[in-house]
């Protein structure tokens, strides 16, 4: 085979591999983010209240995810990854599905579990495959591309179960999200190409496997890797709380029907969430070629912008109003998807780079979608006695100012970034 055979065949690999890992991750965010536009309706049927909902859709599914992914990581870090992804796909969706099966908060909080140990073989893995398809110069890029199975998954879902449930009921939304999940199992175990380690550097695979231990002393001792796992926590933490209770804010602040809500909010968290993750790798790609600190302050900059924006967003007495302000914020907020996965294996050696996305989604996860959900709706009952439907409104107000504290890591982050960054294996 010719070289330039070789590399057209190469490209198209890495291409279809980034394409179909995309829709693995859409899928993921589905399954994972369903639950939040059938908050009220699950809340009302079950009765529960916000704090067990916040559970969840929170700490419930965030502690088995976040700390599975690191054993998950590690053995993606030795083992076929596409394989990996495979199995984790298909019990994430049957999980899904489980869902819509439950009769008390007991059955869902199991499922829901189910849910969570699934996906926790999806991202590690596929963050390892980007990599070793694409070189540190489009890195971000592509984990920005990767990364828009977010927001698309976020609008589908969204969309998909506000409008079922308004038509069958919020039983028969799990089943139709989660079920074709399982085909997709398929297409992934069958038509995904495994890439050799280090291909896109050109480098060999040679090193021994660290353990998780090695490669934690390895991370924490970067100070670049210290501040900015634990400012995209802070940023999760916003992010999750809003994605999930957003739509019980909307339902009770200004009377929206969960069709409606779906339709508006899925459209604002797909499109100008996509636009931000792109964007957001994009620019640090462009910025940060010319100065590596860039690569962290982009992200850094958009989250000061989005502060102003959110408290317009939580005061506002209109529902017009409130949606079309949510429109920057959630695209600002999208910034640190890519930038802080991409630099994360740049900091990486190659035998721990599934394992290190395990460690940095186990930082995010922990504190971001375990206590981010949580915490609004712990805030929300304890609120509630004075602000009564609007309770809600006010917890989300109060935790959107953490975004400040992000900022500030990430711009800690920056000034470390160059000194730590892997040039050779």
């Amino acid at each position: 085979m010719s070289s330039t055979t070789q590399h057209d065949h190469i490209h198209r690999a890495r291409h279809y591999a980034l394409g179909i890992l995309v829709v693995v991750y859409t899928f993921n965010f589905i399954d994972r983010q369903i639950l939040s536009i059938l908050l009220q309706p699950v809340k009302d049927d079950l009765g529960l209240s916000d704090t067990a909902m916040g559970m969840l859709t929170g700490f419930a599914f965030a502690a088995f995810y976040a700390t599975l992914g690191i054993p998950i990581a590690r053995f993606a870090d030795r083992s076929n990854r596409r394989n990996l992804i495979a199995w984790a796909l298909g019990i994430w969706s049957l999980m899904t599905a489980v869902s819509g099966l439950a009769q008390n908060f007991w059955h869902l909080l199991l499922a829901r579990i189910g849910v969570g140990i699934g996906e926790a073989g999806c991202s590690p893995p596929a963050h390892s495959m980007i990599a070793d398809y694409y070189p540190a110069d489009q890195r971000a890029t592509a984990l920005g591309i990767y990364s828009l199975g977010i927001p698309f998954g976020i609008m589908f879902g969204l969309f998909a179960g506000g409008w079922i449930n308004e038509f069958f009921g919020w039983r028969a939304a799990f089943f139709v999200v989660g079920l074709p999940g399982i085909l997709l199992a398929l297409l992934v175990r069958f038509t995904l190409r495994e890439p050799p380690r280090g291909m896109a550097e050109g480098r060999a695979d040679v090193s021994d496997q660290p353990g998780v231990g090695e490669t934690l002393r390895y991370l924490w001792a970067k100070k670049s890797f210290r501040h900015m796992s634990f400012a995209a926590a802070l940023t999760a933490f916003v992010g999750y709380g809003f994605v999930t209770w957003a739509p019980s804010f909307l339902a009770r602040s200004y009377g929206m029907g969960t069709g409606e809500i779906g339709t508006w909010f899925g459209l604002i968290l797909g499109i100008p969430g996509g636009i931000g993750i792109a964007l957001g790798g994009y620019l640090a790609d462009r910025f940060g070629a010319r100065d590596p600190r860039w690569f962290l302050w982009t992200t850094a900059v958009a989250l000061l912008l989005a502060v102003p924006l959110n408290v317009f967003i939580y005061l506002s007495t209109d529902s017009t109003a409130a949606l079309l302000a949510m429109i920057l914020p959630v695209l600002l907020g999208n910034f640190y998807q890519a930038t802080t996965f991409s630099q994360t294996q740049g900091i990486s050696a190659l035998r721990m780079r599934a394992v290190a996305a395990g460690i940095l989604l186990f930082i995010i996860n922990i504190i971001g979608l375990g206590l981010g959900p949580q915490i609004v709706g712990i805030l929300s009952d304890l609120l509630n006695p004075r602000y009564g439907d609007e309770s809600l409104r006010y917890a989300l107000l109060i935790c959107s100012f953490l975004y400040v504290w992000a900022a500030a890591h990430y711009f800690a982050a920056g000034r470390h970034l160059k000194d730590d960054l892997v040039v050779d294996g």
